[in-house]
């Protein structure tokens, strides 16, 4: 049966070192004149915030801050922000940060267009008006969330991560520049570094792949096994910071258009129930979940064990699997990430209850074979 598919991404998206000042061209030909910047304390407290306030001020574009953003931003965080923009009348919003800014930014934009509380959104397609525009300046290589359609918010009620999966929730313009990822500590380029590697890998395997996402998907995975562990050993290193910045991308090109699979329904799970970081929550998982998904697509993993710089010669698809989930457990290892989730206090008990949420999330809808509960368990507790 013929399919047709759609592609996704900002319409401008601006790469390399020192593009944050191209950023403020183009907010200026848009014609916006005062901006909502959702953040978080840390990048005020340190003065990165300072690179694009300095920007905005040479343009004579106002701005206000929300610097209130948690780590896994919350239903409370975007009630908050909304309420600091209808206050000053902007006209547009910019998220300054990683994936929780840029999220609760999205949250803010589609509340502030459609009304309503960000729980009416959660799921595929919920809003009926594009929200206002948002610009989404990067400052880490991994989650993507400055270029795609994907929002996360946790409702701190419910303790669930709400994947909000909406093409109303992409960014107008997406900002990568190497140079404000400079100085992101060791442990968060790791964490969002295996974020990306998850994003280009569950692409790779999804049933929604296509020749675009799968080139796209390729080229992260290549790009993220070469400079990560440079990255984080040696943060100062430009080239490092500026290909893992391209793989990123890249890794979300590829997901924002194929979608995901139980990685990431797994971890929204954790980073919800325990308020676990995300990029490392996939990391643990990523290895127990391809071994499930290399049951069904097996010759997948010659690809992405080449592309990870294993020697795919003359090789089974069942060898090219163990190769290409010992390549991700070992670049996991060498880059200081926790080897089991009993590690990040995840305990047995809870497994079930985590299972049943991951089969609700929109993100495993797309993984190569369907699982049953007992599975979900038994891959959380293979990881443990």
């Amino acid at each position: 049966m013929n399919k047709t598919y759609k592609f996704y991404m900002p319409s401008i998206n601006l790469m390399g070192p020192g593009s944050l000042k191209d950023a403020g061209e183009e907010i200026s030909s848009l014609g916006l004149k005062k901006a909502l910047i959702v953040t978080d304390k840390i990048l005020v407290e340190i003065g990165l915030v300072n690179e694009l306030t300095s920007v905005l001020n040479d343009k004579n574009i106002e701005y206000v801050i929300f610097d209130k953003t948690q780590p896994n931003p919350t239903v409370k965080n975007v009630e908050d922000g909304l309420k600091l923009l209808k206050e000053n009348d902007c006209d547009f919003i910019i998220s300054f940060g990683g994936g929780s800014p840029h999220d609760c930014a999205k949250g803010i934009g589609i509340v502030a267009s459609n009304g309503g509380s960000i729980k009416d959104y959660e799921g595929v397609n919920k809003s009926t008006k594009a929200m206002m525009p948002l610009v989404a300046i990067n400052t880490t290589a991994g989650t993507a969330s400055e270029m795609t359609r994907f929002c996360i918010i946790t409702d701190e009620e419910r303790h669930v991560k709400m994947a909000i999966v909406d093409y109303h929730t992409t960014p107008t313009i997406a900002v990568n520049d190497p140079l404000l990822m400079i100085n992101m500590p060791k442990s968060l380029t790791a964490a969002t570094g295996m974020d990306a590697l998850t994003h280009a890998i569950e692409a790779y395997v999804s049933t929604e792949a296509t020749p675009i996402t799968d080139a796209c998907a390729l080229m992260s995975i290549q790009l993220i096994s070469k400079y990560l562990r440079e990255a984080v050993n040696n943060g100062q290193n430009k080239e490092a910071r500026d290909k893992m910045a391209y793989a990123e991308f890249l890794a979300g090109m590829a997901f924002n258009n194929a979608s995901l699979g139980y990685v990431h329904a797994m971890a929204h799970q954790l980073g919800g129930f325990y308020d676990l970081p995300h990029g490392v929550c996939n990391a643990v998982l990523l290895p127990h979940v391809q071994k499930y998904n290399a049951k069904v697509v097996p010759e997948r993993f010659i690809d992405i064990a080449k592309a990870m710089g294993e020697n795919t010669d003359n090789i089974t698809p069942q060898e090219a699997c163990e190769k290409a989930i010992n390549a991700i457990k070992k670049l996991s290892s060498d880059i200081g990430i926790p080897s089991g989730l009993k590690e990040l206090g995840v305990k047995e008990e809870d497994l079930k209850t985590l299972a049943e949420n991951a089969l609700k999330d929109a993100c495993g809808l797309t993984n190569p074979k369907q699982a049953t509960l007992e599975e979900i368990i038994e891959i959380y507790k293979s990881a443990l």
